[in-house]
């Protein structure tokens, strides 16, 4: 058999601890340096803003390790993202630029942080009480397209409750405490294994 190819190595930016993934540029969008995007965050509006910077995660043999980007703009067409950076002013610089990941350190990570928005780093692990009893924790958290669900671990088993404001009206991360308000038959009936 024959050696495979070697992967390329790149490594994250060493940006400190709670730096965050937002997007991957995936390929050139027209001659004018556009760069279409998959999005790692819920608040491309957010994050996207005209000057806001991105530490990149590429190769170390790239031209464009170790290097930051600006955003000049971010564009949707056809409800795909595509942006726009001053450091990319055409296709050519486009094209070597794709498949980097884009991070944000961590001031930009507070300084953007909304009201009733949690990372998932946060809820698991934090005891699921209703009135003040608990009825587990959360082991996970799964993303739907309709909403959220926090995997709770009870005696029983794994239930899913929904995150939404109507079953689950406060997260109190200090405390470490969600209080829900599930509807009848959620933890009374048989879990998932």
């Amino acid at each position: 058999m024959s050696d495979a190819p070697k992967r390329a190595s790149a490594p994250r930016p060493a940006r400190g601890e709670g730096s965050l993934r937002v997007g991957r540029l995936t390929k050139p969008h027209g001659l004018k340096g556009g760069i279409k995007i998959e999005l790692y965050t819920d608040n491309p509006e957010l994050r996207f803003t005209p000057g806001a910077s991105f530490q990149l995660q590429v190769p170390e043999d790239s031209q464009w390790f170790g290097r930051t980007i600006t955003i000049r703009e971010l564009r949707w067409f056809n409800g795909v993202p595509v942006a726009f950076f001053h450091e990319v002013p055409d296709r050519t610089a486009a094209e070597s630029i794709v498949r980097a990941i884009l991070w944000i350190d961590a001031d930009a990570v507070a300084a953007g942080e909304e009201e009733d928005a949690w990372y998932d780093h946060q809820l698991v692990g934090l005891s699921v009480q209703r009135d003040g009893v608990e009825l587990g924790t959360v082991a996970e958290v799964q993303h739907f397209p309709a909403q959220d669900l926090l995997a709770v671990k009870t005696p029983n088993g794994t239930v899913l409750v929904p995150l939404v404001e109507a079953i689950v009206p406060q997260v109190d991360l200090a405390a470490g405490i969600i209080t829900v308000t599930p509807p009848d038959g959620l933890f009374d009936g048989e879990a998932i294994e």
